[in-house]
């Protein structure tokens, strides 16, 4: 083990031990049930059902879930590279359809960082960010002609919070189903902004699973 491992190690033992760090302590325990292998597709869904996923990456979770459930999945992802990686992957899947823009509460053009998975358009931008847009998810899911919504997933790296606030101000998380999203601890405000949400959705939905900061899951009622 190198030196920078071992002081990675020691720092997060720390924190989980004397700290008690809310994302690490959920982290390790959702490790331990291994959520990405089961809980995260744990869902009543058929080949009728729609899905949206939001933020799409590499395509994985709309493969996996599409895998599954033989379902209609829509796949959100702004960044050109990891859109255009998503079209090549799904080329033949014609329950799989590819959007290069992000969903949010308004229509706008934002720089986007480039850091892998961890791409966001809150963190700091360098040279090598990339203009990309973002679509008031009112607008689109009417364009779309999407009425019901059976599972939203949702990892954004931030900006889970502008788009879940808006859906549960115009009413539109009625239609959702099933909700699973990752909040994100590196924005202003987080905890209290978290809080806030899942104070309104507990009105319309009910939690099936919480690991603070990594995934947790909602279900209409």
């Amino acid at each position: 083990m190198t030196m920078k491992n071992f002081a990675t190690k020691l720092v997060r033992s720390f924190k989980r031990s004397i700290l008690r760090d809310e994302f690490l302590l959920a982290y390790k325990k959702w490790r331990k049930t291994k959520g990405d292998q089961t809980l995260r597709f744990d869902y009543d869904l058929d080949d009728t059902s729609v899905v949206l996923d939001v933020g799409g990456f590499e395509g994985n979770f709309a493969h996996d879930i599409h895998d599954r459930f033989r379902c209609k999945v829509f796949v959100f992802e702004p960044s050109a590279a990891y859109a255009d990686g998503c079209k090549q992957r799904f080329q033949t899947c014609e329950d799989i359809t590819i959007l290069q823009y992000g969903l949010s509460d308004s229509n706008e053009t934002v720089l986007l960082s480039a850091d892998g998975d961890g791409s966001s358009v809150f963190r700091e931008t360098g040279d090598d960010s990339q203009s990309v847009v973002l679509r008031s998810v009112e607008d689109v899911l009417a364009e779309l002609q999407i009425e019901e919504i059976d599972l939203l997933k949702i990892n954004i790296e931030g900006g889970e919070f502008p788009l879940l606030q808006s859906m549960i101000e115009r009413g539109l998380i009625d239609r959702v189903r099933f909700l699973q999203v990752q909040f994100h601890d590196f924005v202003p405000n987080a905890r209290a902004k978290r809080a806030d949400i899942r104070d309104a959705l507990a009105k319309t939905h009910k939690e099936q699973w919480c690991f603070p900061f990594v995934w947790e899951s909602w279900e209409r009622q």
